[in-house]
């Protein structure tokens, strides 16, 4: 029997994801694939602000009241999260989700912007410093009443890494988890050749603009075609600057290639709210990952250590 490639598609954490893995046998194969949507689920659970009796929820309604104690899990991840506020200058921030979102609904309703005076209301409680990680007891702390975290920005790549790491104790070779365009890959495909990942183009979603081959590496990509609203012919993404809440333009996308789809994830965001000279300059100064960005006139930048054939 030869190797085949066997998935499953399913719609979880409110996106859609598509598991592979590489073997010669198809019910050892759909088992490894259910015990990677086990773990996607379980961690939705933890991370979800749909529940109110999830850990994340649990910390928002403590909000200015008292720290939550979390899974070891939970608390290392908003650990790394803040890391990268920091690493980003506050770009990325998990307290984002204190952002009122009926401002921002980005349907076919919303004409105008908020004032800018509207919009620095609204900003005044997303501040990951305000986030305090009390390490003897794994406790979660949000400072302000009102403040909220959401894993939006991370969270779906954590789910791919988890699930692969998942797949992998359990003896799969080969594969790749795919979160809607976040995904980690690792081995290769049944005829020996790495994977190859499509890179979605700003003006036709479901048509790759370009390609690439990877193998052990994890891609993110973070654009204004999936999410946009148009205001006075301008199109504005649905990715928010923390520092002044209001929506970012003059970048079409980015793309985040690094070892990991939990960093990849978590970096496509902020170098879309940094924009393009700043953002290369911070993914320049980063080993094992390139950035290729594209601007609202459709111009390709790259890292130093990528280049687009």
């Amino acid at each position: 029997m030869k190797e085949k490639i066997f998935k499953k598609v399913v719609r979880l954490m409110g996106n859609r994801f598509e598991i592979s893995v590489v073997d010669r046998r198809e019910d050892w194969a759909i088992q490894i694939i259910d015990i990677a949507i086990t773990e996607i689920k379980r961690i939705e659970k933890l991370l979800t602000t749909f529940s109110d009796d999830s850990q994340t929820q649990l910390i928002n309604q403590n909000a200015g009241i008292c720290p939550v104690q979390v899974d070891q899990e939970v608390f290392d991840l908003i650990a790394r999260a803040n890391r990268i506020s920091e690493l980003t200058q506050g770009a990325f921030d998990l307290s984002y989700g204190s952002i009122d979102k009926s401002l921002w609904n980005f349907d076919q309703n919303m004409t105008s912007l908020p004032t800018p005076e509207v919009a620095g209301k609204m900003i005044r409680l997303i501040n990951y410093k305000n986030i305090v990680l009390g390490s003897d007891q794994k406790t979660v702390f949000l400072k302000e009443k009102g403040m909220r975290i959401g894993f939006g920005g991370i969270g779906k790549g954590y789910a791919a890494e988890m699930a692969k790491r998942k797949m992998t104790e359990h003896g799969a070779l080969s594969g790749v988890v795919n979160a809607s365009g976040d995904l980690t890959t690792w081995g290769k495909q049944p005829d020996g050749a790495e994977w190859t990942i499509g890179i979605a183009d700003p003006d036709k979603k479901d048509k790759p603009f370009s390609y690439m081959k990877i193998s052990n590496m994890a891609v993110a990509t973070s654009g204004n075609y999936e999410k946009f609203v148009m205001i006075n012919g301008k199109r504005f993404s649905h990715t928010i600057d923390p520092k002044t809440g209001l929506p970012v333009s003059g970048i079409r996308s980015v793309t985040i290639i690094s070892p990991n789809a939990e960093l990849s994830d978590a970096l496509a965001t902020p170098v879309t709210v940094m924009g393009v000279k700043v953002g290369l300059s911070l993914i320049n100064q980063m080993e094992n990952i390139a950035c290729m960005i594209i601007d609202d006139q459709n111009k390709i930048f790259t890292s130093k250590n990528i280049r687009v054939t």
